[in-house]
Order: structure tokens, then C-alpha cells, then sequence
């Protein structure tokens, strides 16, 4: 088994073959260790921790100290005159936060927070569900609504067309008949 010396000679040495092309966070196997790392503003941070600790809490621990630290050092950090001992001050901030970390509640909170992320989620998923197959319905009520329109002025004029011939075949047969009966006034008178 590997010794955290190890681990930290280890680290050593992945910050010597580190490149702007890098990865900006990555974790790596070293026996029964983790190494994570992540890289921020030109900054590289380092965590060592057991393999059964997870992976996001330790990089939700990564991204907490990076963001303190540029909040309180910013852009002094990269400059050539910066000196080691002038952020001594941010070792308090490091003990409590790694102390937050360490604390097993933590690890609770964030899967409650997990789930509860989860179940907003689901609800989200369902209510886009439901807004796209709203929309779906009108689109289809719109294309019905304008089939029934289209449906209905055919019947009516189909209506309208049979009405004249019900009314022709009503009435042809006293039309016929009062022709007929013009016919002979007329050939009576005639003669």
C-alpha cells in the first residue's frame, strides 16, 4: 500500500508534466487513493482522498476553495513578485472548509440535495412533457378546425344542390302539367 508521502510525490510530479492543453480537472487512481485536481485561472488545485470518497463532493471541495481563493487573491496570485507566505492568511479558510468536508453530513446534505435536484427534474421533464403535447393537441385542433370548416361549406353546397332537386322534382310535375294545359288551351283556341 501507498503512503499519502507517496501520494504526495505523485502529485509532484503531475504538476511538473501539467500543459495549457491539460485537462481542467481530472481524477487519478493511485492505489487506494484518488488525486483530483482542477485547473482555474491558471491555478492548479489538489486534493488527495480515499477511493470510497465521491468524486463530486471532492470537486465540489476543489471549486469551493478556487473560487475563495480568486475572490480574495484574484489576479496577485499569478504575478512574479507573489510570495508563498502572502497567502498564509487562506489557510484558515482551508482548515474549516476541509473540515466541512471531511464531515459526514456533508456527504448526506449533498445527496439530499442530489435528490431533491432530481425530483425538480422529473417535474420539469413532465411539465415540458405536457406544455409539448398541449401544443401537439392545438396544432391538432387547429388542422380538425379547419378539415370541419372545409367539410362543412362542401355539404353545404352539397345541401343546397340537393334542395334545388328536391324542389325540381317537386315541382317538374306541375310545371309539366301546366304545360300541357297551356298546350291544349292553346291548340283549342286555335282551332
Amino acid at each position: 500500500m501507498m503512503s499519502l508521502l507517496d501520494q504526495k510525490k505523485k502529485c509532484k510530479i503531475l504538476i511538473s508534466r501539467m500543459t495549457p492543453n491539460s485537462e481542467p480537472q481530472a481524477t487519478i487512481e493511485s492505489g487506494e487513493y484518488n488525486i483530483h485536481y482542477l485547473i482555474s485561472q491558471s491555478i492548479v488545485y489538489l486534493c488527495i482522498c480515499k477511493r470510497s470518497y465521491p468524486r463530486k463532493l471532492a470537486f465540489s471541495y476543489l471549486s469551493e476553495i478556487a473560487n475563495e481563493f480568486y475572490n480574495s487573491h484574484g489576479l496577485d496570485a499569478l504575478s512574479p513578485a507573489a510570495r508563498p507566505f502572502g497567502f498564509s492568511s487562506f489557510d484558515n479558510f482551508l482548515t474549516k472548509t476541509k473540515r466541512i468536508y471531511q464531515d459526514q453530513r456533508a456527504q448526506s446534505n449533498l445527496d439530499k440535495l442530489n435528490n431533491d435536484l432530481a425530483d425538480v427534474k422529473k417535474v420539469m421533464t413532465k411539465n415540458i412533457e405536457d406544455l409539448l403535447y398541449r401544443g401537439d393537441s392545438l396544432d391538432k385542433m387547429s388542422d380538425l378546425s379547419s378539415s370541419l370548416k372545409q367539410d362543412s361549406l362542401k355539404y353545404r353546397k352539397r345541401a343546397q344542390r340537393i334542395n334545388f332537386e328536391a324542389m325540381i322534382k317537386q315541382y317538374i310535375p306541375i310545371f309539366g302539367a301546366g304545360l300541357i294545359l297551356v298546350f291544349i288551351c292553346y291548340y283549342l283556341l286555335k282551332r
